[in-house]
């Protein structure tokens, strides 16, 4: 597994029942999480959370809040500082997972010796991933059709004070604009993406995640240089396995860049024993 155990700013506190107890620097907040389906380590803990969301049987849900505390705050991790904040679909706007594939894209782009290496973020969200590889020195274009979130992302740039050169934000559809780039013959050396289980586009059409990967890994790999040094994909949908993306990867780019396969499930520990599942992971890597 790549297990993510450097934080100091976020804990997993206790899981149990469908939810998960979690610090978020000094605010505790409750989630659910259908997959922790073993009872509570610790009973009393859930009683200090700060906040609990609930969901609704109509789908989405609402936050109970217990206290009185600011509408966003800071966390940090390593040299990177981001904003979080409740939202109404039980989010706060990082995923404290994903430091595992930060630490390792920062690697690859720290190893290489270049000043000059690219990458494409798809579905970048709130640009943790982006932050992070521009902070060891990548130019990184970031890429999210949601607007508001691409401002976020572009807050937690100021916050951790990266240069702006660093950086482009992209608002538009992640295929859309792979599609576009390679006609234009922009290639990029590490590529990573972060899709969506479901979603609907602009007309209504329905976008499932187990119809769209292969053919969004396989046009995304077109996007690669000639001496690429990495390539992700993380995926939350239940049901796949780290295998599957595996699979795709060393049939979408093995051909004709070589390299190194793996893909793990990405994890948490919990600070009362054991780990929560949170997706999995598929990395390619240059030779």
């Amino acid at each position: 597994m790549y297990l993510t155990d450097t934080w100091k700013d976020y804990e997993v506190i206790d899981t149990g029942n469908g939810e998960k107890l979690e610090r978020w620097g000094n605010i505790i907040l409750r989630r659910p999480d259908p997959q922790t389906i073993w009872p509570f380590a610790d009973p009393d803990a859930w009683q200090k959370a700060d906040a609990i969301y609930h969901r609704s049987e109509r789908g989405g849900g609402d936050w109970e809040f217990r206290r009185r505390f600011p509408d966003r705050w800071t966390i940090r991790y390593r040299d990177l500082t981001f904003y979080v904040r409740p939202t109404g679909f039980k989010h706060t706007g990082l995923f404290p997972e994903q430091a595992a594939n930060w630490d390792w894209m920062r690697e690859k782009i720290e190893a290489s010796g270049r000043d000059d290496v690219r990458v494409l973020n798809l579905f970048g969200y709130t640009g943790g991933a982006t932050l992070a590889c521009a902070q060891s020195g990548a130019h990184v274009t970031h890429v999210d059709a949601a607007k508001g979130m691409v401002q976020w992302a572009k807050e937690n740039r100021t916050l951790s004070d990266i240069p702006e050169t660093r950086f482009r934000f992209i608002v538009e559809d992640a295929l859309k604009f792979t599609e576009r780039e390679i006609r234009r013959g922009n290639r990029y050396d590490g590529i990573l993406m972060d899709p969506p289980s479901y979603g609907r586009g602009p007309s209504g059409e329905v976008w499932k995640l187990e119809n769209e990967l292969f053919h969004l890994i396989d046009t995304a790999a077109k996007a690669l240089s000639d001496h690429p040094l990495f390539f992700l994909v993380n995926s939350y949908t239940t049901g796949f396995q780290a295998s599957v993306l595996r699979n795709i990867i060393e049939r979408c780019i093995l051909p004709s860049h070589g390299g190194v396969v793996d893909a793990q499930e990405l994890c948490l520990p919990v600070s009362t024993g054991g780990v929560l599942p949170c997706g999995a992971s598929g990395r390619w890597e240059c030779d």
